[in-house]
Order: C-alpha cells, then sequence, then structure tokens
C-alpha cells in the first residue's frame, strides 16, 4: 500500500484545498500538523532530492509569505551564504517555515498545492 504524508496547518487555506482535492478522488492520506511535527530531516531531505530534480533549490522548501521567514531575516541570509545543511536543520526544527503542505509519497514530493502538478501525481 502507498503511503502518502501531507504535513499542513490548519489555518492555511491552499491546505485545505489540497485535502479537499484528496478527500474528493478518495486518497487516503496521513496528515500531520507542520507546526507540532515538522517533517524530519530524512523527509526534508528526501523532499529536496524531488526538488532538485524539478530544477529547483533548497530555498523552494522555504514558506516565503510567512511572518518568520521575513522576521528572521531569512532571505538575507540565504543571500549571505547559508547552505543547503543549514536550512534543513532550520527547516526541521520549525515547521512555521516550511512551505505548504508538504507532501511525501513513497515516490514523489511535492511542496505548495498546483492542482495541475498535483494530477500528474501518481497515488
Amino acid at each position: 500500500m502507498m503511503s502518502i504524508k501531507i504535513y499542513e496547518f490548519k489555518n492555511c487555506d491552499t491546505c485545505r484545498k489540497a485535502l479537499q482535492y484528496l478527500d474528493q478522488r478518495k486518497i487516503s492520506y496521513l496528515k500531520i500538523a507542520i507546526v507540532d511535527q515538522p517533517p524530519t530531516l530524512a523527509e526534508l531531505k528526501k523532499m529536496l532530492s524531488y526538488i532538485k530534480s524539478a530544477g529547483g533549490t533548497f530555498k523552494n522548501l522555504f514558506n516565503t509569505s510567512g511572518v518568520q521567514y521575513r522576521e528572521l531575516n531569512i532571505s538575507d541570509k540565504i543571500k549571505s551564504g547559508m547552505t543547503e545543511n543549514e536550512a534543513l536543520e532550520l527547516l526541521s526544527k520549525n515547521g512555521k517555515l516550511i512551505k505548504r503542505p508538504f507532501l511525501l509519497t513513497n515516490d514523489a514530493g511535492v511542496v505548495g498545492f498546483k492542482k495541475e502538478i498535483w494530477e500528474g501525481l501518481k497515488f
């Protein structure tokens, strides 16, 4: 059986749309509160490998519209040389900094919800 994990935030409209998408298609998943239980370092590394294969970087893991992203000046830290390992370490300890929803399947991973991208996933 395929295991699907979706890290989400209950007050996030995008997360609600993603959950609704899964529910409408009767796709079972494990829902995890991203703030209470952020993805593990291993899960973040796995997600990053999917992001890189699509041409992205660790920057794509960040919730750039979040308050903490601005308060912690993450953009400046990235510009001044934050390493991938430093970013992953920070993200593994602070779910509010992670772009959500954060969806992992056995063989895929996506951050954010774009219906056309999710349509291409094998559930």
